[in-house]
Parts: C-alpha cells; sequence; structure tokens
C-alpha cells in the first residue's frame, strides 16, 4: 500500500516484487499493477513453473535470480552433456533453456570480467533441439 501511494504520488513509476509465492502476487494485485517478479529459479531449482506461466498469460516479466544457481553453481551430467554435444558451456545452455522457458523471462545473471559478459551473450544465440531440451528439462523433475 506504501509504494502504491507513492506511485500514485508519481514518485514510483512502476512496482515489482521479490521472493513471493502466487498469493502474495495476488495479494499485492490487489492493491496496484504488478510488472515483474523475481524468484529464485533456474533449471535445477523450478518450483515457480507454474507461477511463470501465470504470469506470462498476465504480461508479466520474470526475472530469476541466481539464474546460475548463485553460490551453488549448476552441475548436472545432463547439463554438462548437452553443453559438451553443443559445443556450449553448461552456463551458456542453463541460460538458453532459461530463455526458451518462457517469454516473459527477463536475465540478469552476474559476472565479472568481459569474456564471461560475452559468454553470458553467446548464450542468446545458442539453438536447443528438442531432443537437447527434453535432457535439460528432466533437470528439474528428477534433480539431476
Amino acid at each position: 500500500a506504501a509504494l502504491a501511494g507513492l506511485q500514485q504520488q508519481g514518485l514510483v513509476k512502476h512496482i515489482g516484487l521479490s521472493n513471493v509465492t502466487p498469493t502474495q502476487v495476488k495479494e499485492a494485485q490487489s492493491v496496484t499493477k504488478i510488472v515483474c517478479v523475481q524468484n529464485l529459479y533456474n533449471i535445477a531449482q523450478r518450483q515457480d513453473d507454474p507461477l511463470i506461466d501465470e504470469l506470462a498469460r498476465e504480461g508479466i516479466a520474470f526475472v530469476p535470480f541466481f539464474p546460475l544457481g548463485g553460490f551453488t553453481p549448476l552441475q548436472s551430467s545432463a547439463l554438462a552433456d548437452v553443453a559438451a554435444r553443443l559445443e556450449a558451456t553448461p552456463m551458456q545452455v542453463a541460460l538458453a533453456w532459461l530463455l526458451r522457458r518462457s517469454p516473459n523471462i527477463l536475465l540478469i545473471p552476474g559476472t565479472s570480467s568481459v569474456a564471461h559478459l560475452r559468454e553470458n551473450l553467446a548464450a542468446s544465440q545458442l539453438v536447443l533441439p528438442d531432443d537437447a531440451l527434453n535432457a535439460l528439462n528432466a533437470i528439474g523433475a528428477k534433480g539431476q
């Protein structure tokens, strides 16, 4: 309510939420328009799959935090196998998977160097064949 008040005063243009449940998103939407949600989400941690789909239907952006696993980088034999086959890094494949997952996903992967930034950007050009996508989708389902 406080942010909605600031928005009505013209001091805040858009409101987003972070680390919220679907119920909390609905509660916030009853107060004001929500433009984005930022929650923990990556190829292995997929508890927000239904929320991402709902937000996409509503035209609301989803920004996954720790898209590459955070303090515990993603590790999976399936991820490594797909990366080797596509001549990419596992992190590029994980980012490419997120970009293909839903059109409302916006990525902000952290980087500490220009080379790493270029590697992350190259993920947007990576094409994931259907068999690779199926193997990657299974990671979240099985925790591989």
